[in-house]
């Protein structure tokens, strides 16, 4: 007789307390990055009379880690494999977000908004191409 194989729907209660607690460390490293990005752009933006535009921009900022949050959710009954990527990736842009709108790492003589322009574009061209790549990689 083979043994079976558990299901996908019963991925999640299956997973090691590693994996648990590598998809915890993740989820909340992206929502304090979220959080310290917004305070970032706040920040950044202090001088600018135009309320909106600080709006638009902390929207545009914060857009990878909603992204990232809700990629989260959907993939909840993936692969380990391919959630651990998600998690490895969360982490990844999370903290390379916060060192690049933190100011320790900048571009010689780029301009404040340029920084909080680009980022959010290549962390959702990050996203899609490893989430991507991620998908269609074969079953482990």
């Amino acid at each position: 007789m083979e043994p079976t194989k558990p299901s996908k729907a019963n991925s999640k209660n299956n997973d090691s307390g590693a994996i648990r607690f590598f998809h915890t460390i993740a989820v909340l490293m992206v929502l304090a990055g979220a959080g310290a990005s917004i305070g970032f752009t706040i920040y950044a933006g202090r001088s600018n009379p135009s309320f909106v535009l600080i709006l638009l921009f902390t929207g545009w900022v914060v857009s990878p880690f909603i992204g990232l949050l809700l990629i989260n959710a959907v993939t909840r009954r993936s692969e380990v494999f391919n959630r651990l990527i998600l998690y490895g990736l969360m982490m990844l842009l999370t903290l390379g977000s916060i060192v690049i709108y933190s100011g320790l790492w900048s571009a010689p003589g780029a301009k404040t908004a340029f920084v909080f322009l680009v980022i959010p574009l290549l962390s959702w061209s990050l996203m899609g191409i490893i989430l991507l790549a991620a998908r269609l990689s074969p079953s482990r």
